[in-house]
């Protein structure tokens, strides 16, 4: 199967003509502007399809396929973009443009100033992120799209996804933006600021004025080599260098690159100066000090306050340019205004890079996430279809599920706390038509949660539930998960807070076979709904109907409804604290006279 979208070209517009120059935000105006861009795939006839993917510091338009039939180097994310890729060029139609300001032909400083005559060097105007995202916006409408189905993009690619979702609300379906962040850390823009002061300090830079001359390759190279440690992990650099030496196996005693990791820089400046523009990278970096996407809102919660996009944030475990701690605070910003968003940290050794390397889980969960975008716009259920016979093919012992399934009203909201693969929210959406997300920790459930078309972020419920406000739900659900959480009454005082009713269910430990096992074999139990062994399994606490009972009374919860079940799924009407292996509760909060 060919998974490529095979031999490309890169096409050129030209916008922003007089009288109707670009207006950017340093105050001058700049026109006209060439855009160098490319597609992949087919637009559809009610261009509902489009897909527009932002490149970060480094890349170009050409994001995917090839350019003739020898060329060795693919696009820089074509194991992404392609027939059945994660962007799959079967469905939707996508868009990749150079930025302004860079240097594969979109104008920027090596480009013709028309009032002169010669190449702009630094005469040509500072511009930023949000600069580079009115160009692109231009762009799109040119080509006779209105809404985009998704702007997804990595590192600065993120930043100008973000500058999409906040600028152009109602022109984005859906953000995915990637190792990224709404404001560079004063550790970033160091970096930076090194890396232009190396192309400043090269004899040949003459002050912008090289073209025609020796170019300051020395200086870019050694730019590139700071900006290329910061997308790597101490992991990373350890597996694939530590300390072996290049050419010798002993050490010469001289001042030349020796270890393997050196000659690897050296290389990978090198090639850079191959292909990119020195002034160009002045001002893009720049661009990228100046982005801070609360700066006009004055909190991060203001700034996302008014988006209408869904949203995929994702980040990378080694990633220390810009940690998941970042991705975090833009999710939890989201969460407080309940914006439909979608998180997940991925487990990743490669550090900022991981973006470009990790195809398997990025690809699975990009398609699933599209698919979910794609299939809303066209049929308005996010959700995917259930399968045959849903109960038993999803859920296999889970008897509780029908059971909450009729606790539920049709068309409420829903917070499933635990969810797992996302099959429980997938069976509520596709009868009752709910308003469903979930939160869960581990990212193979995540992957497939986002592949049943399921809105869920990456949280730990033992730190705590997010800052929803009040009464944000109809319905919190903690199904089978309550025996793992080390801090059940914050959890369940927030669960109180931000849900009208709480719906519970979990093994019970007091069950008559649990029992048995304790007084007859004198060891741990393993049931039906406790089937690890105690070494194995990730419960933390076992309790019954009667702790559980208990502890609703400590902590001023009212038990509006009990239903006890046998390991068969049978109702249980007597006896349930020995009987039943497990149950569910409806509880709310006490109200207060």
């Amino acid at each position: 199967m060919d998974t490529s979208v095979g031999i490309v070209k890169t096409q050129s517009v030209t916008l922003f003509e007089k009288p109707n120059e670009l207006k950017l935000d340093c105050g001058q105006t700049l026109g006209p502007v060439v855009v160098a861009y490319e597609t992949y795939g087919e637009l559809s006839p009610q261009h509902d399809n489009a897909i527009l993917i932002c490149h970060a510091l480094s890349g170009d338009a050409h994001a995917a396929g090839v350019h003739h039939a020898d060329d060795p180097k693919p696009g820089w994310w074509d194991n992404m973009i392609g027939p059945d890729k994660g962007i799959d060029t079967n469905k939707y139609f996508v868009i990749c443009s150079n930025v302004l300001g860079g240097c594969k032909g979109t104008t920027g400083p090596g480009s013709i100033n028309p009032a002169t005559g010669k190449k702009w060097g630094l005469g040509f105007p500072v511009i930023t992120i949000a600069d580079m995202v009115r160009v692109q916006k231009e762009l799109v409408s040119h080509l006779g799209i209105s809404r985009l189905l998704a702007v997804i993009g990595g590192s600065m690619g993120g930043m100008q996804v973000l500058e999409w979702a906040i600028r152009y609300p109602d022109r984005v379906a859906a953000a995915v933006p990637i190792a990224t962040t709404t404001r560079l850390s004063a550790q970033a823009i160091a970096f930076n600021a090194v890396g232009r002061n190396a192309i400043a300090a090269d004899p040949n830079f003459c002050a912008g004025e090289y073209y025609g001359k020796a170019s300051p390759g020395r200086g870019l190279a050694i730019a590139r080599m700071i900006g290329h440690i910061t997308y790597l992990s101490e992991d990373s650099m350890h597996k694939k260098f530590g300390r072996t030496l290049r050419n010798a196996d002993n050490y010469k005693y001289e001042l030349e690159s020796e270890f393997s990791v050196e000659t690897y820089l050296d290389y990978q400046g090198r090639r850079f100066v191959e292909r990119f523009d020195a002034n160009s990278y002045l001002y893009i970096t720049k661009a990228i000090d100046y982005f801070d996407l609360t700066a006009s809102f004055g909190s991060m919660e203001q700034t996302f306050a008014n988006i209408q996009s869904r949203f995929l944030v994702i980040s990378f475990s080694s990633d220390w340019l810009f940690p998941p701690s970042h991705s975090e605070q833009m999710v939890r910003a989201m969460l407080a205004s309940n914006k439909d968003v979608t998180y997940c940290n991925i487990e990743s050794p490669y550090g900022h890079d991981a973006f470009l390397l990790e195809e398997k889980v990025l690809g699975d969960i990009l398609g699933g996430f599209l698919e979910s975008i794609y299939r809303y716009r066209r049929t308005g259920q996010a959700v995917a279809p259930l399968v045959e016979n849903p109960v038993k093919h999803i859920n296999g012992t889970r008897h509780e599920y029908p059971v909450i399934e009729e606790l539920i009203r049709p068309n409420s909201s829903v917070l499933d706390l635990g969810c797992g693969n996302g099959s429980l929210l997938q069976i509520l959406a596709e009868r009752l038509a709910i308003d469903g997300r979930g939160i869960e920790i581990q990212q193979d459930r995540i992957v497939e949660s986002v592949r049943r078309g399921v809105t869920v972020i990456q949280h730990d419920l033992n730190t705590g539930l997010p800052k929803y406000p009040d009464d944000t739900f109809d319905y919190i659900i903690l199904s089978q998960t309550l025996p793992e959480v080390q801090q059940p009454e914050q959890v369940f005082n927030e669960m109180l807070r931000i849900g009208k009713i709480a719906i519970v269910s979990f093994p019970n430990f007091a069950s008559w076979q649990a029992r048995i096992q304790f007084l007859i074999k004198g060891r741990a139990p393993i049931t039906s709904y406790m089937p690890e062994a105690w070494y194995r399994t990730e419960r933390i606490r076992f309790l019954s109907l009667k702790d559980f009972e208990d502890f609703c009374r400590r902590i001023g919860a009212k038990i509006i409804q009990k239903v006890a079940l046998s390991k068969n799924g049978l109702r249980i009407p007597l006896l349930d604290n020995f009987l039943a292996e497990q149950a569910v509760y409806v509880i709310a909060r006490e109200e207060k006279e």
